[in-house]
């Protein structure tokens, strides 16, 4: 082993070649290979990491996702809740929005139905009678003579034969 030989016992021993182990080959970098930068830049989620803040003394990153992202747990807990944070927003954003909705429906409709019936839903009367006029007699209690004259002539004659004098004449036999 001293002059770069193998023991002599090592030697004796046979080596055999395994299908199933392949020995790692060295990798080769391509033309247009880049170093990564020194620092990387903010996160885009709005959350502090343990670089933003110097005063803190950096936090170790020990969960790694299969991407290779590497993170510490308080850091992941709190990008969970500024998500939560937005989406909690977002739904009370879209539900305000929704309320308002139906709020101008309804004012439309309610104004589409004061214009074909107005003071039907101004109160909580939901009955709707005409107001009687004050000295006015009604209209059926005035009859002119003349009608009065006309509705017992019709119903004086009930016969057939005077029904159709009147619509075709009379017809006198000479």
């Amino acid at each position: 082993m001293h002059n770069n030989r193998a023991h002599h016992l090592l030697e004796q021993v046979p080596l055999t070649v395994s299908p199933f182990v392949s020995l790692p080959t060295a990798t080769t970098l391509s033309y247009n290979y880049k170093t990564m930068p020194s620092t990387i830049p903010p996160s885009s989620l709005g959350v502090a990491t343990a670089s933003d803040d110097p005063s803190s003394q950096p936090k170790p990153k020990y969960i790694v996702s299969s991407s290779g992202h590497a993170a510490h747990p308080d850091d992941i807990i709190a990008s969970c809740r500024a998500l939560q944070a937005h989406i909690t927003k977002m739904q009370e954003d879209a539900e305000r929005e929704l309320r308002e909705f139906q709020e101008r429906i309804d004012k439309r409709e309610l104004a589409e139905k004061r214009r074909v019936a107005p003071g039907w839903l101004d109160s909580d009367a939901r009955m709707l009678e005409p107001e009687k006029a004050g000295g006015d007699p009604s209209l059926m209690d005035n009859e002119s003579e003349e009608q009065k004259v006309v509705t017992s002539q019709q119903a004086a004659v009930a016969d057939e034969g005077a029904a159709l004098d009147r619509a075709f004449g009379g017809m006198a036999l000479k």
